[in-house]
């Protein structure tokens, strides 16, 4: 595909079954479409789409490697459709019984690359190993950075993922509803200090009666102006980005410019 400066992309925002993967494969690859249908070429799922969140009791037994069968299911899509998919599942890691929070960006071609999530929730830390990168992705259809659900809370991960070249931050979320104040801030907030495009895809519904998914999937601007947003149930949510928006941002607001990089590099080193 050629080079574009103006795309559409998708948030897909969905339920899912707990630990049934195949149907939650087939109801997204039916959401997948839809984006299709819309004219979207960049599609984001929610973090654990494939599984479902509360599945801390099989972990390792849902676990995947990537490449597996989910990788390859998203591969399928996106040579069939001609578009690029980002997800998050849980990837089986190199040790035996160790389980990452992992996710991955696959196009056309195939898998692009992974992301191990680094900040992990609360109880998240007795389930998953924490992953030790910050990757981005080339593409032709722009530069993609990779975060998942509670990593946006920390500015840090999308400030590097910027200064290595990042125009797009996709965030595939499971993100609470008590605690959508949060989310209404931190989409709006990464993407205004970085000058960056976020796609962040959540979770709905409720898992045994103890977790509740909050909805409101976002697509936000380098502005940190709210382009789509979903409500509180099942949803694709479409919009047209124009990466041009990037450099023109941040000219305007020249918060990578004027970043005082020698007093950063002091304190952190201090901390």
């Amino acid at each position: 595909m050629d080079n574009a400066k103006v795309i559409k992309v998708a948030a897909i925002q969905m339920n899912t079954v707990l630990y049934d993967c195949e149907a939650n494969l087939k109801k997204a690859e039916h959401l997948v479409e839809q984006a299709v249908q819309e004219g979207a070429r960049l599609i984001v799922l929610p973090e654990l789409f494939n599984t479902g969140y509360l599945v801390e009791d099989e972990d390792v037994n849902l676990s995947e490697r990537i490449p597996g069968k989910t990788t390859r299911w998203m591969e399928q899509l996106a040579h069939r459709y001609q578009i690029y998919i980002a997800a998050a599942i849980m990837e089986s890691g190199e040790s035996v019984g160790v389980v990452y929070d992992t996710a991955l960006l696959v196009g056309p071609e195939g898998l692009i690359g992974t992301y191990r999530k680094t900040h992990l929730w609360d109880p998240e830390n007795t389930r998953f190993a924490k992953g030790d990168s910050y990757p981005v992705f080339q593409t032709p259809i722009g530069k993609i950075g990779l975060q998942i659900c509670y990593d946006i809370g920390f500015p840090e991960g999308a400030r590097i993922l910027t200064l290595k070249g990042a125009d797009i931050v996709l965030y595939p979320s499971a993100y609470g509803q008590p605690r959508l104040y949060a989310w209404d801030v931190a989409t709006r907030a990464r993407a205004l200090e970085n000058g960056i495009f976020v796609i962040a895809s959540n979770r709905t519904g409720t898992e045994k009666e103890r977790a509740t998914f909050g909805g409101h999937s976002r697509i936000t601007d380098p502005l940190g102006r709210v382009l789509a947003e979903a409500a509180a149930e099942d949803e694709v949510i479409v919009s047209e980005i124009d990466l041009d928006t990037v450099a023109k941002q941040r000219r305007a607001l020249p918060y990578l410019r004027d970043r005082n990089k020698l007093l950063f590099k002091k304190e952190f080193e201090n901390i």
